[in-house]
Formats: C-alpha cells, structure tokens, sequence
C-alpha cells in the first residue's frame, strides 16, 4: 500500500493486519488490490444499514446511497460523512489517473471514486467499492 503522511488513529505493522485479516482480506485492504468482477458478497445486497470498514469498524457509506451502476462491485453516490474517507490520486493504470478512496481511519484501501458518469444520484459520483473491504452492520426493523 502507497504510504500517506498522516497518521491514522487505528495503526498495525503489516504482520498484525495478516493476523487480523485473511490473505485476500489483506491483498485488497492492504495492497490497494481488487477482488474479482461480480463476485463481492454485497454487490447486490438489498438490506438496510451501514456499511462499516472490515479492517477497523469505521462506518463509512449508509445503505441509503447504495445504487444499481451494474459495474460489478458495490456502488455508493456519497460516504456516510466528508471525513470517513480520504482520496489519492493512483496513477497505477498507464494513462488512466483515478482517485482512490481509503478508510480514514486506517488508511485501507476500499476503491475508487469516479465523476461525470452520468448516473442519475445526487451527486453524479460512483463509489466503486470493493466488498471484501465493507461489512455491513443491518438496521434492525
């Protein structure tokens, strides 16, 4: 994973995080990978609640921005508060710079965010997201 400058309140050396994740958990969270198209156990989850960061439990996008983008991974138009997740820029695809999102609280990789789509959200942004990176904490009815 891309270093950052700034601390993050919750703060492992990269063998804690294998002890406290599993090999894909950590390649995804960790290692700034993706898990497979389509294959995330919430890409088309319906229930309501909050979806939290697996690495360290900080909420971060409420089921209420979750959208249908049909891209193969978990969509959201906004996280749960302007500071729960951080940008950076990745330049790791040739001639494609995007915007990664990371965990603010612990610097974990969930995805990328992308504009100008066309979706029709309030906020004409796609919060790609990769499942292996959320769990998510139902709202009891």
């Amino acid at each position: 994973m891309r270093p950052t400058d700034r601390p993050y309140a919750v703060q492992r050396t990269d063998d804690e995080w294998r002890e406290a994740l599993s090999p894909q958990e950590f390649h995804v969270l960790r290692e700034a990978g993706t898990e497979r198209l389509c294959t995330g156990e919430y890409t088309d989850e319906k229930r309501v609640g909050v979806y939290a960061c697996r690495a360290c439990g900080a909420e971060l996008f409420e089921s209420t921005t979750k959208f249908e983008s049909h891209c193969g991974w978990p969509s959201f138009y906004s996280p749960l508060a302007g500071d729960t997740v951080e940008y950076v820029e990745d330049r790791s695809l040739p001639g494609r710079p995007r915007v990664e999102v990371r965990c603010a609280n612990c610097g974990s990789h969930l995805g990328h965010v992308f504009e100008g789509e066309g979706y029709d959200t309030p906020t004409d942004q796609r919060y790609c997201i990769n499942s292996i990176s959320l769990t998510l904490r139902p709202t009891d009815d």
